[in-house]
């Protein structure tokens, strides 16, 4: 079989939908299932829909066509903040864009106008984490903005948390998005229906007891995807893990020092390695580099292998503490974290297999 390859395990994939789905729905939230992370691969958008996922999210415009090419009929989320010069598109195939400037709601409106269409739109508030969205404080004078505006329709508020800032949800932050509904409906005389209140870091709170009422739409993808909460440091208990690993050949077995012979400089990355003195040590080299995965997102599956580094192209393992013989053409496997999934799924070099 091609290496490098990545093994995806649909069928367990599929059941992390439907628990999600299930522990969603008996909170009276709808779940938005989403595939960037996979890098919007058709065969597992499949698996989230036999899961029971009715809406799915994206961030690439490229993806969110594929679902529409491959048959999607039912609502498709734009996640990314729409760029100018995709309105066009965007009103063609995504129900609904998470948007934060009004110069591109403008436009949004003015391009489903020419379509004859109302194109759905969420209002993302910035709660603390510092990625997208307006200010709590200017929500108010923000939608007066845009309120009459033809072509759009306010679904309601959104927000996210963990993905730059870091910044941990909680009970107070995801509250205010429920707040500040309450105050702009009262305010305004409007109705804001969805009050999306962030992705899989949020569903620590389903645990904790602690989601306010009122939130009733999560987008969540790294879940499904891998079981796991990368945001808060947790592999989710009930959900399936290790759903994608990546599997690589060896090319070179040898015995060589640890650390290399001349004056150190820096790596092709422009990093200045440092290396202890270990000795000789037995070292295995694989054919996939920084290209192809995230280095600090790969575990060995191999008890005792340690990961040494990588170039583009190659990946060291120091294989000398590992119990049984290995030699060239043996394969190996590495289980992957949430960043090292989205780039070997991303990876045009990274053959994709699927199981299940």
């Amino acid at each position: 079989m091609k290496t490098p390859r990545v093994n995806i395990n649909l069928k367990q994939i599929e059941e992390n939908a439907g628990r999600l789905k299930e522990w969603c729905t008996v909170r009276g939230i709808n779940l938005t299932g989403v595939l960037k992370g996979a890098a919007g691969d058709i065969r597992v958008m499949e698996a989230f829909l036999r899961g029971g996922i009715e809406s799915l999210g994206d961030s690439r415009l490229r993806n969110i066509i594929k679902f529409r090419e491959a048959g999607f009929s039912g609502e498709i989320v734009l996640l990314r903040l729409p760029q100018l010069n995709e309105v066009n598109e965007i009103i063609q195939y995504a129900d609904v864009s998470l948007v934060s400037e009004e110069t591109t709601i403008r436009a949004l409106g003015t391009a489903a106008r020419k379509a004859d269409k109302v194109h759905g739109i969420i209002i993302m508030v910035d709660v603390g984490d510092l990625r997208e969205g307006v200010l709590p404080e200017d929500l108010e004078d923000f939608i007066r903005g845009i309120v009459n505006l033809s072509g759009i329709e306010i679904r309601g508020l959104g927000t996210n948390v963990g993905c730059y800032g870091g910044v941990l949800p909680s009970r107070e932050n995801t509250r205010l998005l429920v707040d500040l509904k309450a105050r702009i409906e009262k305010k305004l005389g409007i109705n804001l229906p969805v009050v999306s209140g962030g992705n899989t870091a949020t569903t620590i709170l389903f645990e904790e007891n602690s989601l306010p009422v009122g939130i009733n739409n999560l987008r969540v993808g790294e879940a499904i995807l891998q079981g796991t909460d990368i945001t808060n440091q947790r592999v989710i208990r009930g959900l399936n893990h290790n759903n994608f690993t990546l599997t690589a050949s060896i090319i070179e077995i040898k015995e060589k020092p640890s650390v290399p012979t001349g004056e150190i400089g820096c790596d092709a990355f422009g990093n200045k390695p440092e290396y202890p003195d270990r000795g000789i040590r037995k070292r295995a080299i694989l054919a996939v580099g920084r290209q192809d995965m995230k280095l600090d997102g790969l575990t060995p599956a191999l008890d005792k292998a340690e990961i040494m580094g990588a170039s583009s192209d190659h990946l060291l393992v120091d294989i000398t503490e590992v119990d049984r013989e290995l030699r060239i053409g043996d394969e190996m496997e590495f289980y992957l974290d949430y960043g090292a999934m989205l780039a070997v799924m991303t990876s045009p070099y990274v053959y994709k297999n699927y199981l299940g």
